[in-house]
């Protein structure tokens, strides 16, 4: 009889691939999701054509001003155009964000696939210091390393690596303990492999499930800190167009032009909710269990 330890990889990659995107194409959740955030990259990618203003170019003339055929949303107290600051805001929110969750899942892939496999006490010292950070507030985290370091897109990404690089060693540690002890890791290891080419070759494509769930869900959470950052006045700078800068800018003025806080967060609850639902969509037609995989 045939089991899934006994198959080669590439036919297990292969066959797993297939399925995986059959029972994706099924799932109306995780299209869903996708489909949100598809039209928010589109809006960031198209924001100069869709809006004639300069989102970032003041107009004491216009200051707050009510909805209106030349400005849908209003203005701001500057007099900018609240419309054009929401659409451009998006490129700063999906720029920063995608790039912060890059490199946090890409990190904490590579380090939980490493504590797995070597295993011993490279893995217990590691759990240590992954316990130890995450011992600290998310946000408190962040305020610390941007406090020490500066503001700027570059120190955002690194900060967000540093407070949530632990959580994805976690989960991606506890989906490569299932894959370690499969025959074909075990023969790649009898052959003499480098650690490294077992990772590539054998661990990462059997985990490819969970690192894209992961990557998702994490996605949503990193959209959220660094608007909270910005809305504390530690992420974006004035007068950058971002979402949670803008919703600090505005707020004293909701009663006057309440479009220019209330848009903003529209957008960001959106993009966050796509987020959420991809995620749960993906996790559900994988079968990816994400507390069981961080356990």
């Amino acid at each position: 009889m045939t089991t899934l330890d006994t198959v080669p990889p590439t036919t297990v990659r292969g066959a797993r691939t297939v399925r995986a995107w059959r029972t994706l194409t099924s799932s109306r959740t995780a299209l869903i999701g996708l489909a949100i955030v598809a039209v928010h990259v589109l809006i960031a990618l198209l924001a100069p054509l869709l809006t004639s203003y300069d989102p970032i170019a003041n107009d004491a003339g216009r200051a707050l001003l009510g909805s209106s055929w030349s400005h849908w949303a209003g203005t701001d107290q500057y007099g900018r155009d609240v419309l054009a600051r929401v659409l451009h805001g998006g490129r700063y929110a999906l720029g920063v964000s995608i790039a912060a969750t890059l490199l946090t899942v890409a990190l904490g892939t590579v380090i939980g696939c490493a504590a797995a496999l070597r295993g011993g006490w490279f893995d217990d010292v590691l759990g240590r210091v992954l316990d130890a950070i995450l011992s600290i507030p998310a946000v408190l985290a962040l305020l610390v390393v941007v406090t020490a370091l500066g503001t700027g897109p570059a120190v955002i990404v690194l900060a967000v690596a540093v407070v949530y690089v632990p959580q994805v060693v976690r989960v991606v540690r506890g989906a490569t303990l299932a894959v370690v002890p499969t025959d074909y890791v075990t023969a790649a290891r009898s052959r003499g492999e480098s650690t490294w080419s077992i990772l590539r070759r054998e661990i990462l494509p059997n985990i490819t499930d969970v690192v894209c769930v992961e990557f998702a869900m994490r996605a949503s959470w990193v959209v959220l800190l660094i608007s909270s950052l910005s809305f504390l006045g530690f992420g974006a700078d004035p007068p950058t167009p971002d979402w949670g800068l803008m919703v600090a800018e505005n707020r004293t003025a909701i009663t006057v032009v309440p479009m220019a806080t209330i848009a903003p967060i529209i957008a960001l609850a959106t993009l966050v909710v796509g987020l959420n639902l991809a995620a749960d969509g993906l996790s559900k037609a994988w079968g990816v269990d994400r507390i069981r995989e961080g356990s």
